[in-house]
């Protein structure tokens, strides 16, 4: 997984077919999308910090912006 934009996951997560999973673990929060039973994406909340995380491949996943 690499890091990736804000706006880019708010892309993946329009596009979903199969929906997310979603953890709450003290301060911390993970919020994963997933499409077709594969993970593609990773929010992490810390406090403070957020951190977008996806696969390599997720740009075959964005949706057009125009749309």
């Amino acid at each position: 997984m690499k890091l990736i934009m804000r706006t880019e996951f708010e892309n993946l997560q329009k596009k979903l077919l199969h929906g997310r999973q979603s953890d709450v673990n003290g301060a911390k929060q993970v919020v994963k999308p997933y499409r077709n039973e594969q993970l593609i994406a990773k929010k992490i909340t810390l406090k403070n910090s957020i951190r977008y995380f996806a696969i390599d491949r997720y740009q075959q996943f964005l949706t057009d912006e125009t749309e």
